[in-house]
């Protein structure tokens, strides 16, 4: 069952590379109490990923945040290491959450996952884009055209906020 708009986000653990070395995030600490933006990508790295979509999110990351959103999260099933020199190598480290779902365990959770096994990539996640509050979806943004994020994009969830 894929997820929707209403439904709460299932309980998971994430792995983040930051400044002081590798963590431990957990949905509850990510999203109890607060409002978050989340968005997925395929994988890091990929051209629509690195291009288009997150840079949409780093350059609105301000216009985001004043419009009362506490984080701004992505997530990928990639291992902490690629997310962190994706974070490193965009400019986002320290500005942004990159999320590893290396075993697509919340992805899958979602309903999310995607087999791109065709084009090598295994399983990843479908491009999408949600507000949740307090744990809670209250947008979600899935794209159905590979290679766009227009539907999950930086300017879609601004008129959303």
């Amino acid at each position: 069952m894929t997820i929707s708009v209403g439904d709460k986000l299932p309980t998971a653990t994430f792995k983040e590379k930051t400044a002081d070395g590798p963590v431990e995030v957990t949905t509850d600490e990510l999203f109890k109490g607060k409002r978050v933006v989340l968005f997925a990508v395929p994988g890091a790295f990929t051209p629509t990923c690195s291009l288009n979509h997150l840079p949409g999110y780093l350059e609105n990351r301000d216009a985001i945040l004043a419009r009362g959103v506490d984080d701004i999260a992505v997530v990928a099933v990639n291992d902490l290491h690629v997310m962190g020199a994706w974070a490193t190598s965009s400019g986002g480290m320290g500005k942004i959450h990159f999320l590893s779902d290396w075993n697509a365990a919340f992805t899958k959770a979602l309903g999310m996952d995607i087999d791109l096994s065709a084009g090598t990539l295994g399983i990843r996640s479908k491009r999408y884009s949600m507000l949740v509050e307090d744990g809670v979806v209250k947008a979600l943004n899935v794209e159905e055209t590979p290679g766009q994020a227009t539907v999950s994009g930086a300017a879609t969830m601004l008129e959303q906020l």
